[in-house]
């Protein structure tokens, strides 16, 4: 990856907002969320945790949307 597509925020209350451009894309609570953490503090540069981000939110973005939609 490029660029910095994938943000997240933790909250007080350890609850994780993963945001993709600006826009929030998936909210991880409990275990999830200090699964996610200790996954990021592991990472060793900027691409694996947009990589982490990326598989977390279901790597939703993955090129063949459009293919999908030409078939109909």
């Amino acid at each position: 990856m490029d660029k910095e597509v994938f943000t997240y925020r933790v909250t007080k209350n350890n609850t994780v907002f993963i945001d993709w451009f600006g826009k929030e894309v998936k909210i991880l609570k409990g275990k999830d969320a200090e699964r996610f953490l200790a996954k990021m503090n592991a990472a060793n540069n900027q691409n694996e945790e947009q990589l982490i981000m990326a598989e977390v939110t279901g790597n939703f973005k993955r090129g063949n949307e459009r293919l999908g939609k030409q078939n109909n």
